[in-house]
C-alpha cells in the first residue's frame, strides 16, 4: 500500500505566516500526527504533495521515508493526486489522506483499506447533522454508492443528504492512473475534482464501497484557528479517556495536555491544568499536583509533586517529594525519597537517596550524595562567566543556610558547613567549616533620621 497525504493548501484563514499544515496541535505538526498515522499502516512509500510554503513545509518534516511532490497551480484534488503518481508504483493499493485532518485513526484506515481488497475502490463517508460545504454521497435504488456532488454542484434535493464525503479513499494504483488522466474541470470550481473517479469506477464496473469512521472527529478537518482548537480539545479529551481507561485518575479529564506520549502506572493521580510534552513515563502512584508542567521525563512510583512544578528532561526515583514551584532542568537525576522543596532549582545535576533542600536554593553542576541537608539560600555557584565548574558534597553532608558553594570544590563526607559560609576551598570530612565576618555591636550608633522639609 502507497499513501498520498494532499498538504498543499495555502490555509489563508488561518491568518499565520505559518503553513497550514505546520499549525500545532498536541504540540506537533499537524502533518506530522498524519504521517505518523501512515507509517503505523505500513505504507510502502508515503508521496506529500505540497504547494504553499512548500520549502518550510519539506525542511520542517523531511524523512527518509518521505517523498514530495510539487503542485503548482493548484487545480484541485484530482490534479494533486495526479502530481504524485510518479513517485508511487505502477500496481497495488493507493490510500489518499489529508495533512489538515490530523485526527485520522489507524484502526479506521485499515479496516477501509480491508474494505477495498485489490480490485475495489473504497470511501470513507460520514453522517452530519449540518453538512454544508461537504461533497454529498448519492446511491442507487439498491443503496450502491453512485456518485459524489459538490456542494456547488448539487441541487436543493442532493444538498438534503447528510451523508458526505470526507475526501479519504483507497483505490487501485492502476486504476486511479487511468481515472485521473480522464478528469475534466467543467464544473463550477473550475477544478479537477478527485470525487469524480466515483462515477468513472460505477460506470466501469469497479465496486465502490463506503466505511464509517470510529469517530466522527476522525474526519474533521481544520480551515482556521477555532478549529484547530476544537481539535486540539477532541484530541486532548481522547487521551484523557486512554489514560483514565489504563486505570490513571484525572480530576479534571477537560484539563490535562499531553503533548507527546504520557504513559503512566497504576494509581496514578493528576490533578487540573497539567501539561506533559515530549516523552514521559510515570510510575505507579504518581501523583501529580495542579499547574505542572513535566517534559521529556521518567518518574518513579510513588513520587508526588506539588503544585506549579516545572520537570524538564529529569529522572527521579521512587519516594521523591517536589514542590511546590521546585524546578528540575535537563540533565537532573535524583535517586530515591529525594525531598526538593518550594523554590529550588537543581540542574545537571545528581542528587542520590534520601538528600534534601527543602527551600531557596539552587543546585547546578553538583553531584550531592546520600542523606545531605542542604539549607534555605544555598547555591552553587557553577559559573565564573566563561565556563561551567563541578561542585561535589559527599555523603551525610549539613549544609547551613546561605552558604555559597564556589566551584570546583568538595565537601567531604559527614561535614557541616555554618551558616553563611562562602566555600572557595574543600571541606574536610567530619568536620565544621565556617567563613563569615565576625560579629560586632557598635555601642551607642543612633539610626540616621529624615531631616525636616
Amino acid at each position: 500500500m502507497e499513501v498520498i497525504v494532499l498538504a498543499a493548501g495555502k490555509g489563508t484563514r488561518m491568518n499565520s505566516a505559518l503553513p497550514k499544515v505546520l499549525q500545532p496541535l498536541a504540540g506537533r505538526p499537524m502533518l506530522s500526527h498524519v504521517l505518523e498515522t501512515a507509517r503505523g499502516l505500513g505504507a510502502s512509500r508515503i508521496c506529500v504533495v505540497y504547494g504553499h510554503g512548500g520549502e518550510q513545509v519539506r525542511e520542517r518534516m523531511a524523512a527518509p521515508d518521505v517523498a514530495w511532490a510539487l503542485q503548482e497551480p493548484q487545480l484541485g484534488t484530482g490534479h494533486a493526486v495526479q502530481q504524485a503518481l510518479p513517485h508511487l508504483e505502477a500496481e497495488g493499493q493507493a490510500l489518499v489522506l489529508y495533512g489538515d485532518v490530523p485526527l485520522i485513526g489507524a484502526d479506521t484506515l485499515k479496516r477501509l483499506v480491508e474494505a477495498a481488497g485489490t480490485d475495489r475502490l473504497a470511501l470513507l463517508t460520514v453522517e452530519l447533522d449540518d453538512p454544508t460545504g461537504y461533497g454529498r454521497i448519492l446511491r442507487d435504488a439498491a443503496g450502491q454508492v453512485s456518485r459524489i456532488v459538490e456542494q456547488k454542484d448539487a441541487t436543493e434535493a442532493e444538498r438534503e443528504v447528510c451523508e458526505v464525503n470526507t475526501g479519504i479513499l483507497v483505490a487501485p494504483l492502476a486504476r486511479l492512473r487511468d481515472w485521473l488522466s480522464r478528469l475534466s474541470n467543467d464544473n463550477a470550481q473550475g477544478e479537477y475534482y478527485l470525487t469524480d473517479i466515483i462515477g468513472m469506477a460505477v460506470s466501469e464496473g469497479v465496486p465502490v464501497v463506503a466505511e464509517n469512521p470510529d469517530t466522527v472527529a476522525e474526519t474533521l478537518g481544520v480551515n482556521n484557528k477555532a478549529q484547530l482548537a476544537e481539535l486540539e480539545r477532541l484530541h486532548q479529551r481522547m487521551i484523557a479517556d486512554r489514560l483514565m481507561a489504563a486505570g490513571a485518575t484525572l480530576i479534571d479529564p477537560a484539563r490535562i495536555d499531553v503533548r507527546g506520549s504520557l504513559e503512566c502506572g497504576r494509581d496514578v493521580e493528576i490533578d487540573v491544568n497539567c501539561v506533559f510534552e515530549g516523552q514521559v513515563a510515570l510510575g505507579d502512584g504518581v501523583r501529580i499536583g495542579a499547574n505542572c508542567v513535566v517534559r521529556n521525563a521518567r518518574i518513579g512510583a510513588g513520587t508526588r509533586l506539588a503544585p506549579f512544578s516545572h520537570v524538564e528532561d529529569t529522572v527521579m526515583g521512587e519516594g521523591c517529594v517536589i514542590g511546590p514551584y521546585a524546578r528540575t532542568r535537563p540533565g537532573t537525576e535524583l535517586a530515591d525519597d529525594v525531598h526538593l522543596g518550594n523554590f529550588v532549582e537543581v540542574k545537571n545535576s545528581k542528587v542520590a537517596s534520601h538528600s534534601k533542600a527543602n527551600h531557596l536554593a539552587y543546585v547546578g553542576d553538583a553531584d550531592v550524595g546520600e542523606r545531605v541537608n542542604i539549607g534555605a539560600g544555598t547555591i552553587t555557584c557553577n559559573y565564573d562567566g566563561a565556563n561551567k565548574f563541578r561542585t561535589i558534597i559527599e555523603d551525610d553532608v549539613f549544609i547551613g543556610s546561605d552558604t555559597q558553594l564556589v566551584a570546583p570544590v568538595r565537601v567531604g563526607k559527614g561535614a557541616t558547613l555554618g551558616a553563611g559560609t562562602t566555600l572557595s576551598k574543600d571541606a574536610p570530612a567530619g568536620q565544621l567549616t565556617v567563613s563569615r565576618a565576625r560579629q560586632t555591636t557598635i555601642p551607642g550608633w543612633k539610626r540616621p533620621v529624615k531631616k525636616p522639609k
